[in-house]
């Protein structure tokens, strides 16, 4: 698989396309570059109405240019930042502009939709898309569990540490292990701030 194939590269890519050792890149790589970037940001921080915001503005930079595989390139960021989350859905934005997407977006859409496996990247994202892939095709582990937590503690990332930290609270109450709850649960109480307000 290429670089471009893992998520926290994906929204690079449109701005090195013209940057190596060319002239200056247009405004719109530079904007949608940003853009793609603070909704990561925002969205992996559990701000979602800035998070959209800062989505279309990329999405409007990369329609200025009147190629649909670009749209199709940021959907799919989108899809694999709502899979670090756990959130899934049918990927529709990206679907919108299928017909017009290339090869490796047609193969992420494939990987995203578990159809289909890749190695993770060594960023934090792509080891958490991966993660959520596995988890939405039940082929994670507990160990794959802990792992996400710690990913998503370390970049500080709070909506995707809530969630799973919530799938690991619910495989421990079902195997009745009341100690491990409690730890989570503090876990998720400070991750909330509602320490100390029962």
């Amino acid at each position: 698989m290429t670089a471009l194939l893992r998520v926290g590269l994906l929204f690079q890519v449109i701005l090195f396309w013209g940057c190596s050792s060319g002239p200056v890149p247009p405004d719109w790589q530079l904007n949608s570059h940003d853009a793609l970037g603070a909704f990561q940001s925002y969205y992996l921080k559990g701000d979602s109405r800035v998070a959209e915001i800062e989505l279309e503005r990329a999405k409007s930079e990369l329609r200025s240019t009147g190629n649909p595989a670009l749209v199709a390139r940021a959907e799919l960021v989108r899809c694999a930042v709502r899979a670090a989350s756990l959130e899934f859905d049918a990927c529709p934005g990206f679907e919108k502009h299928r017909a017009d997407a290339g090869p490796e977006e047609l193969a992420y859409a494939e990987y995203l939709a578990g159809r289909s496996d890749k190695a993770p990247g060594d960023d934090a994202l792509s080891k958490l898309v991966s993660s959520g892939v596995r988890l939405n095709g039940g082929k994670i582990t507990p160990s794959e569990i802990a792992a996400a937590i710690d990913v998503a503690s370390a970049q500080g990332w709070r909506r995707p540490l809530l969630v799973w930290l919530g799938v690991q609270g619910k495989r421990a109450e079902t195997a009745g292990d009341r100690e491990a709850l409690e730890r989570i649960r503090r876990r998720i109480e400070i991750v909330t701030g509602s320490t100390g307000r029962r």
